[in-house]
């Protein structure tokens, strides 16, 4: 798996510096928990366990857009919003960690149609759930 991209790369190349905007990480916020609140309604099985991994990926995503946000940043690179997080919170690299694979996996799936088994879920929901939790509470701070 590649690592993570280099922070100081997406600091030259990728960031760029904004107002905050505390309307937009509220709405951000609400719909991060309408997308968990939909994905705790789809029954998993083979079929949307792919779906449902596709959708945790996009909710943690808004949550580090809304992150950056926060922190008068912004950037359309997916790869640079994990950097970010893993860069400025350090206490949190194994989130990070977490959200990079995760990310892996959802381009696995959207670009080469994979199919994730249940088994994937239900190992890692708990983490994603647990990343989902500490980028609300980093937001909300």
């Amino acid at each position: 798996m590649r690592e993570i991209i280099h922070y100081e790369r997406c600091k030259k190349e990728f960031l760029k510096k904004v107002e905050p905007d505390k309307d937009k990480i509220i709405s951000i916020l609400k719909v991060s928990k309408a997308r968990v609140k939909s994905i705790q309604q789809i029954k998993k099985d083979r079929e949307t366990s792919s779906i449902i991994a596709v959708m945790y990926y996009e909710t943690i995503r808004e949550l580090l857009t809304a992150l950056l946000l926060k922190n008068g940043l912004k950037s359309g690179n997916h790869e640079c919003l994990i950097s970010f997080f893993k860069e400025t919170y350090p206490e949190y690299e194994y989130e990070s960690f977490t959200v990079h694979q995760l990310k892996n996996i959802r381009n696995r799936i959207n670009y080469d149609g994979i199919f994730v088994e249940p088994s994937y879920l239900e190992q890692n929901e708990p983490e994603f759930r647990h990343s989902i939790d500490v980028l609300e509470g980093l937001i909300r701070r």
